[in-house]
């Protein structure tokens, strides 16, 4: 290859959030203007929908915002001069909407494309919204012809064969692609693949940053024409990232190789999705900072490490709320953990609130036994306290549930289960106790009795989770059959579970399904979260046949 490159590509891996046109375009000029003034690149490019935010959902349905895409559109187009922008965009045509990408250099357009593939499964809806397009898009950009791609259409091999067929040397591939544990080596078997498949290099740019339930990875790469990743980008992480393309001694474009990060393992890559989740969630929708209850428990204990990782001690706020099932280790862990993370931690006794509530309810209660009512009792008073610090001081409060739990429904609605965002929704137990590991492995800050201690919701005298639920790894294990990957309850059983034990926790799923229904948002790291990609009716009768 030449020594220098014929082609210089500035990828834009940035958060462009939902719905903020004009901040995304000031964004796009900005990038724009940086890339101009270091005469770095001769185009830029820009995610998936960048310039409103992916995904925009209903928002694409509302006028005002296809007014503001058509404005941003326009100034962009301005400000294309001696540098290329490639940016995503919807694209509203002909009584339809298109996710787009649009070429503008030297203050005009020189290209569109319309996805053609339109992912409908998952958390993906696009088919609501948007019409497909059609055809390939082939442009000639500083004498290299690049082919135009939008994230779905690379997972159909056909599609970057078609551009190839017309022409194209180059595949550049805009994204929208939310993290789950392993994607991103499934993305590089996937890219790998397309870009041997052709014989031409693919440039794969990605979002970052949380939106709602999803968490954008990034981890934007290029695959060299023998399907050799040459560049990788880190994860999670914002930045605009420089590549070089030339000709070989045969005339075909090339990639220079670059520098490529490591791949992040699960745990840890799990961990860093958490915290842009809770970091992006608080300060997209302007909370000052974060309360939590802090029991002494596991579950919370990971929640306030999380939160003070992704906001910083002083944004934080942990309460140990004791009642007289209250272990005095629970009490001494939780004060531990808070004095070593340096948040503001008090501590208020639930007791009275308790006895209150249960003396006005005796009249009505007299002569029924004790149950889970009166365990339920506890969860709702700590609910209101956590609720009224909230409304006071404007401190989200952040649930601490996992998924075993949400699963199963061994939560209290109103109770443990209230709060603006569940961090560990879909974390399952076990995977909590690798993470708590992970962040110990990093600076110790979880005492090491909360991570070996029986796990108890503390609601009566010696309680243990035991006493209610399978144990967790034959739990986990049963529920991500169930849930990921939707086996059948003689399928499991037939992986050697016990099948009362299966028919037992399929009936717990299916009737936990109204306060599933009921819990805040949390972030999604797995194939299948209880969210968007999880949509059961709450009233049916689906019942397992022996």
């Amino acid at each position: 290859m030449s020594g220098s490159p014929e082609l210089r590509i500035a990828l834009a891996q940035q958060d462009f959030p939902v719905g903020d046109v004009s901040g995304n375009i000031d964004k796009i000029i900005a990038v724009l203007h940086q890339v101009r003034q270091a005469k770095s690149a001769d185009l830029v490019v820009f995610p998936e929908l960048a310039m409103c935010g992916y995904p925009p959902e209903d928002l694409l349905f509302h006028a005002g915002l296809r007014r503001q895409v058509a404005e941003g559109l326009a100034r962009i187009c301005a400000e294309s001069g001696e540098v290329a922008v490639l940016v995503g965009y919807p694209e509203y045509a002909d009584q339809h909407i298109y996710n787009s990408v649009a070429l503008f250099a030297g203050g005009k357009q020189l290209a569109n494309y319309r996805k053609v593939c339109l992912p409908n499964y998952s958390v993906f809806d696009e088919q609501r919204y948007f019409t497909p397009g059609s055809a390939p898009v082939v442009v000639e950009f500083r004498g290299i012809k690049l082919g135009l791609g939008i994230c779905e259409d690379i997972w159909q091999p056909g599609l970057p064969a078609r551009a190839v067929a017309a022409g194209a040397e180059l595949l550049l591939v805009t994204n929208g692609s939310p993290f789950e544990m392993g994607k991103q080596a499934l993305r590089e078997a996937v890219i790998t693949a397309r870009a041997a498949e052709t014989g031409r290099p693919l440039v794969y740019l990605n979002l970052v940053g949380g939106q709602d339930e999803l968490v954008f990875d990034g981890g934007s790469c290029v695959a060299d024409a023998a399907g050799e990743i040459v560049f990788r980008a880190p994860a999670f992480a914002a930045g605009v990232h420089l590549l070089g393309f030339s000709r070989d001694r045969d005339g075909r474009v090339a990639a220079i190789p670059g520098t490529v990060v490591p791949l992040l393992e699960d745990v840890p890559s799990v961990y860093a999705a958490l915290l842009a989740g809770i970091r992006d969630y608080a300060h997209k929708n302007g909370f000052p900072g974060v309360v939590l209850g802090l029991s002494g428990g596991i579950d919370s204990a990971l929640t306030l490490a999380l939160a003070v990782d992704a906001l910083g001690a002083m944004a934080v706020q942990a309460v140990m709320m004791p009642y007289r099932y209250t272990a005095a280790m629970s009490l001494e862990d939780a004060a531990l953990q808070a004095k070593q993370m340096g948040v503001d931690y008090q501590v208020l006794p639930i007791e009275a609130m308790v006895e209150a509530t249960r003396g006005s309810l005796q009249p009505l209660f007299a002569g029924l036994p004790e149950d889970a009512t009166e365990e339920n009792i506890q969860s709702r008073c700590r609910g209101i306290l956590l609720m009224a610090i909230s409304n006071k001081t404007g401190r989200m409060v952040l649930a601490t549930g996992n998924k075993s739990e949400m699963a199963v429904g061994y939560a209290t609605l109103y109770g443990d289960m209230a709060g603006g965002f569940a961090p560990i929704k879909d974390c399952t137990k076990t995977l909590v106790y690798e993470l708590a590991r992970y962040r110990n492995s990093i600076g110790a800050v979880i005492p090491e009795r909360v991570i070996s201690r029986p796990p108890s919701a503390e609601l009566r005298p010696d309680q243990q989770d035991s006493d209610s639920l399978p144990p967790y790894p034959v739990l986990d294990a049963i529920l991500d059959a169930l849930i990921i990957d939707n086996r059948s309850v003689d399928e499991i059983a037939a992986h050697g579970f016990d099948k009362e034990v299966v028919v037992r926790v399929l009936e717990m799923v299916r009737r936990a399904e109204y306060k599933r229904r009921q819990a805040p948002p949390g972030v999604r790291i797995s194939g299948r979260a209880f969210g968007r990609d999880w949509r059961y009716p709450i009233t049916s009768g689906y019942r397992h046949k022996t």
